[in-house]
């Protein structure tokens, strides 16, 4: 699903209107109706009162306009104030406006300070308050009056519905700009923005809703700007394939894990794990020859290769040798390798040598940190990196809170640069292709910040990497069940008690919710 700038969103309702022939005034109805239908759903209860429905002087208010009249024609009480001054209403939003008034719809005209503080006592006694101050097109923030409106607002303690975006946020960024409405639910017209799936100002969106206005999607797909998505259940479920009755271990891929070190052969497990719960036909862990039997005792369904080690228990340089000599379609290197002194040559050796899809992780990240320009991808053979903020700091540099900061930035220039791909984990997980693709991934929640469950993730993506052969899918489904799981396993443990083992207890549940095969509790 096609996340929208303000730019992005101007063109398409453009285009809609000049070149397909919609009215922009059916826009504006399509617009109306279901956010009183979100309304509705939410807020039944609520409308036994009054709704207050403050609107701006442009189109965002033109669209609460129209909600006005559909809850009055519902015989729901409501009550419309301006903020701002009649005679600067204009367009579309003024005809709305017109039909108010031919209703005989009393129209509160709130132009200046003290017009807010006389009709404020009025709005605070409402039940419900509808935001149409401000939609997309905000670049700056609110100053004057709007303080004010904004402040008390957020202080009455009454539910509010905010059309489009909350006022005083801008489609442009996920950073606040200045103060903005705190909404309980917004409904988003044509597609999601930027400010309504990432933090700090998704914080500020409630619930999020998307209406469908009549932009076509073909239309919403084609426009020209940055392109990010957020992932949905449908576009990921469309990955996965049915297996035939007469399918074997072959046909869904070799993966070689090289993982492992002294002290750390758990992440080795639940990478190995994360991948066979992926359906991985066969899966071998690589792993210094000390660590062989106690990570071989964990489980009986992967295989153990014994690789040349040094004396902490770590990889050398020349294993690289054994590893490239293995049967495998892909290679996931990273969990528990450690920091060695032969890991760094044995990792630089193996990406600048293997010529099959490359899943990097963790240690196999970091020793790029004092040379990243030789982190790079290569047309015949993709790379997958993983990094937690601090590694992707470490690569390029900077500190952990810049690369927080600006998450997309920082994975589409390293993406695109190095001509990799970027899973860059954390709340929202992002992934950036090397052709300026991004993805935001909208399931997970705090309890997958605990070790491991960034493991069980290397494990899964090079499992559908073997079976889809399409490193952007693979990344794109993996991450979405791996958060899937997640919040399955909070459900059960809650996000304090939930360890990586519980993620991957719940694949197999998230597998199946995602392709419609969910066992029917009532059944």
């Amino acid at each position: 699903m096609r996340i929208l700038n303000a730019a992005q969103m101007r063109e398409a309702d453009r285009y809609t209107i000049e070149d397909i022939g919609i009215p922009s005034l059916v826009l504006m109805e399509n617009a109306g109706r279901p956010v009183v239908a979100a309304i509705e759903a939410a807020y039944e209860e609520r409308l036994n009162g009054r709704v207050a429905i403050l609107c701006g002087r442009g189109n965002n208010g033109g669209d609460g306009f129209v909600v006005a009249r559909t809850l009055l024609q519902r015989g729901i009480d409501a009550s419309v104030f301006v903020i701002g001054t009649v005679a600067e209403v204009r367009g579309d939003a003024r005809l709305n406006l017109d039909i108010l008034g031919r209703l005989g719809v009393t129209v509160v005209e709130v132009g200046d300070e003290q017009s807010w503080e006389l009709h404020f006592s009025e709005i605070s006694q409402c039940s419900l308050i509808v935001d149409a101050i401000f939609g997309t097109g905000l670049k700056s923030a609110l100053g004057g009056m709007m303080e004010t409106v904004v402040a008390d607002v957020n202080a009455a303690g009454i539910p509010i519905v905010s059309i489009d975006l909350p006022s005083g946020l801008s489609a442009d960024t996920s950073h606040l700009i200045g103060d903005c409405i705190d909404a309980s639910m917004t409904v988003t017209l044509a597609a999601p923005k930027l400010p309504l799936v990432l933090p700090p100002a998704e914080a500020h969106a409630g619930d999020v809703v998307i209406a469908d206005i009549g932009i076509p999607h073909d239309v919403l797909d084609s426009l020209e700007g940055p392109h990010i998505e957020l992932l949905t259940p449908e576009q990921v479920r469309e990955l996965v394939e049915p297996r035939t009755s007469d399918s074997h271990k072959g046909d869904f891929g070799r993966v070689t894990i090289v993982a492992g070190s002294r002290g750390k052969t758990g992440a080795a497990h639940l990478s190995a794990m994360g991948c066979l719960r992926s359906g991985a036909g066969l899966v071998t862990v690589a792993t210094p020859a000390s660590c062989l039997p106690i990570i071989a005792s964990m489980a009986p369904e992967f295989m153990t290769e014994p690789l040349p080690e040094a004396k902490d228990g770590s990889v050398t340089a020349n294993a690289v040798e054994r590893v490239l000599e293995m049967r495998h379609d892909v290679i996931a290197c990273g969990p528990g390798l450690g920091r060695g002194p032969g890991v760094a040559d044995f990792v630089h050796a193996l990406v600048e040598r293997a010529d099959i899809p490359l899943v990097l992780d963790a240690d196999a990240i970091s020793v790029f940190a004092d040379d990243p320009a030789r982190l790079v991808g290569r047309e015949e053979r993709d790379v997958i990196i993983t990094p937690h903020p601090g590694e992707m700091a470490r690569l390029i540099g900077s500190t952990i809170d810049e690369v927080q900061s600006n998450r997309i930035e920082v994975a589409g220039e390293f993406a695109s640069t190095h001509h990799v791909y970027v899973v860059l984990k954390g709340y929202r997980t992002i992934i950036a292709t090397p052709e300026g693709h991004i993805f935001i991934n909208p399931t997970g929640n705090a309890g997958l910040a605990t070790g491991g469950t960034g493991d069980v993730l290397t494990g899964m993506i090079a499992a559908w990497l073997a079976q889809l052969l399409d490193a952007e899918a693979a990344c794109r489904l993996a991450v979405f069940l791996h958060g899937a799981a997640g919040d399955l396993a909070e459900a059960s443990e809650g996000q304090v008690s939930m360890t990586a083992t519980d993620v991957l207890s719940f694949l197999g549940e998230a597998l199946n919710e995602l392709t419609g095969q969910a066992k029917d509790e009532d059944a």
